[in-house]
């Protein structure tokens, strides 16, 4: 018999909080991104939730071998590679996939100047994300090198905030970068083409930002993008739930500890459930005792460090807890969120860390 440990993942749920994204910015075109394995949720077992009419008009990722396996499930709408091409073979492959690359920086667009190989590509500006993208004030010079590369047609000019979940903090970066762009197009107007700015956070703070393009990202998995939005207020369904069982109960007496480094002490006499999950199938180790968790339906904590395959909760909320019993990590009982918050971390850290030896299927 198996570990009762066991993820669930809803495509349905995508195909809903697709929606959610759409109702914010209806008249763009949605970029559903499904890099990292589609959030560790797997690209396959989401897949049947990214299909549809008004579903995701494009999909948007990093690597060629993820652009290769959703074209082979049948794929035929737009992709967009958004780290761009390292070398001549991703060039050949996005040619043959009709892939669309992002061009972010000069050694990408040298890479392109010696390789004429048709394509359609999207600019990256950097706007103060000091990540990925040409920088503004570099921009004349972008636009003049491009203008030399009759073999690349700009399809897009793409930015990504650093704060848009914070409000108002997408305001001077989404000025600065049409203010910029409009000098350019003034200039180089074979190059005028539309804007994409707008992240998940932005999708549901930024209306200005939402131009001809958004890309939905944590969102499209139930989580929320805003540290004062849950993802319930948004409207959104967690398409990951992460569930298991008690399979030993302990009785404490005051004084006793709780795992390794005895990090917890029972104040009074009380009883735990021994979880099977641990840091080995994703959960964070560096969860503190009073981290939520739901044992039978009700929400209570765990205590004591996690370990490799397991942790403890405290059942003291639950009388009727015993071997057996049911335990969700995470899902539609207890946000991830609230998780990874209690954890010091984020949502899509806990999605993209969730093992492979875990039991997964698709519902």
């Amino acid at each position: 018999m198996p570990r009762p440990i066991h993820a669930t993942i809803y495509p349905a749920a995508i195909t809903h909080n697709l929606a959610v994204a759409r109702h914010y910015a209806p008249r763009s075109f949605l970029w559903a991104v499904i890099k990292a394995n589609a959030y560790g949720h797997g690209i396959e077992r989401v897949y049947a939730g990214l299909q549809g009419e008004r579903v995701a008009d494009g999909l948007a990722m990093l690597d060629v071998a993820e652009a290769q396996r959703v074209r082979k499930l049948g794929w035929t709408k737009p992709i967009l590679m958004l780290e761009g091409c390292f070398d001549d073979a991703d060039i050949a492959t996005c040619a043959a996939l009709d892939l669309t690359p992002i061009v972010h920086s000069a050694q990408q667009l040298a890479l392109h100047a010696v390789n004429p190989t048709p394509l359609s590509v999207q600019i990256k500006i950097n706007s103060g994300m000091n990540r990925l993208g040409f920088p503004l004030r570099d921009l004349r010079a972008t636009a003049q090198a491009l203008s030399k590369l009759p073999h690349l047609r700009v399809t897009m000019w793409v930015t990504h905030f650093a704060d848009a979940d914070v409000a108002g903090k997408a305001d001077a970066p989404l000025a600065a970068f049409e203010a910029a762009l409009n000098a350019v197009f003034t200039q180089y107007p074979q190059l005028k083409a539309p804007l994409s700015t707008s992240n998940s956070a932005a999708i549901g703070a930024v209306p200005a930002a939402h131009h001809a393009a958004v890309r939905s990202g944590i969102m499209s998995y139930g989580s929320s993008p805003y540290a004062d939005r849950s993802a319930l207020q948004l409207g959104l369904r967690p398409a990951m739930h992460l569930d298991s069982q008690i399979i030993a109960v302990q009785t404490l007496h005051a004084g006793d500890t709780v795992g390794y480094g005895s990090s917890f002490t029972a104040p009074a006499a009380m009883r735990i459930g021994i979880v099977a999950c641990g840091y080995a199938d994703g959960y964070p180790r560096h969860a503190p005792t009073g981290t939520p968790i739901v044992v039978d339906g009700v929400r209570t904590r765990i205590v004591g460090r996690v370990s490799m395959d397991m942790l403890a909760v405290d059942v003291s909320p639950v009388p009727q807890a015993n071997v057996g019993s049911s335990v969700q990590l995470w899902g539609d009982l207890i946000s991830i969120d609230d998780v990874a918050h209690a954890a010091g971390t984020i949502g899509y850290e806990l999605m993209c860390a969730l093992a492979q030896r875990v039991p997964t299927s698709v519902a």
